[in-house]
């Protein structure tokens, strides 16, 4: 695809990420799970999610590689291609230690225009310093520039709740990210603890609505109408929906199995 109209669907991308009024995207995974989402109307843009995609490659998250993630992205990017080519943004974990910018050449050549991005080091399990993160938040913003796609989104993914950090250097952190070029910030509280009310409201305060967060997808959790009014920008839902997916697949198996036993 030419770089500008690359950029056009970056733009697109970048202009869906409106305080109050979020784009929702339902993260897909592989070939079937984008060909099930992308055709739909309420659909606006595609995001996968790296858990899901590690998964279905028979891999846990951790071990995950960037050829398998290229791999399953390239796929996905021409389902969508097919389906009205709108706006794909891929789940690239850490980035890849020093093959970062290999990582964003190769998904921006495959028609993508935004990435998550995490500050917690695949390799060694601890957190990056906040200027390092920040910098390679910048480095994939230059990246893309350098192939034609200024406009490229940059979700920048902050760990620090859930490996035991406090509020303060998670607002220190975002605002970094932020100066460095991200689009939005997305805190991550783990499935355990999650994020709070009263601390998405402080971060949508502090970073000015430019907040991504995980939708919980359960009763004790914030709705997509409470997030949206809080007034953040983003929401995604990780592999929930593929855990949807395998839950029924187990169950309609199950079901087929058992009329063996006669």
């Amino acid at each position: 695809m030419a770089s500008t109209k690359l950029n056009d669907l970056a733009t697109t991308f970048q202009n869906l990420h409106r305080p109050g009024k979020p784009v929702i995207l339902a993260n897909v995974y592989d070939g079937a799970s984008a060909s099930a989402v992308a055709p739909l109307e309420s659909c606006s843009a595609v995001a996968t999610a790296s858990y899901a995609v590690a998964k279905a490659a028979g891999v846990e998250d951790d071990d995950l590689t960037l050829d398998q993630n290229l791999a399953a992205v390239r796929v996905v990017a021409k389902v969508v291609a097919r389906h009205g080519n709108k706006p794909l943004t891929a789940d690239f974990q850490d980035g890849y230690g020093d093959r970062l910018v290999e990582a964003v050449t190769s998904i921006v050549e495959a028609g993508v225009v935004g990435i998550n991005i995490e500050d917690c080091d695949k390799e060694t399990q601890r957190m990056m310093p906040a200027d390092v993160a920040a910098g390679r938040v910048s480095l994939v913003m230059k990246t893309a520039r350098d192939l034609g796609v200024p406009n490229f989104v940059v979700n920048a993914r902050c760990d620090t709740l859930v490996r035991g950090g406090e509020m303060d250097e998670v607002i220190a952190r975002g605002e970094k990210y932020l100066e460095a070029g991200a689009t939005t910030v997305f805190v991550w509280g783990g499935s355990r603890r999650g994020v709070s009310r009263a601390e998405v409201e402080r971060m949508t305060e502090a970073f000015d609505g430019r907040l991504s967060v995980s939708y919980k997808w359960s009763h004790d959790g914030l709705s997509i109408k409470e997030l949206a009014e809080i007034g953040v920008a983003r929401i995604s839902v990780g592999p929930r929906i593929q855990m949807f997916a395998m839950e029924e697949v187990a169950k309609r198996a199950e079901e087929l199995l058992k009329q063996g036993d006669v």
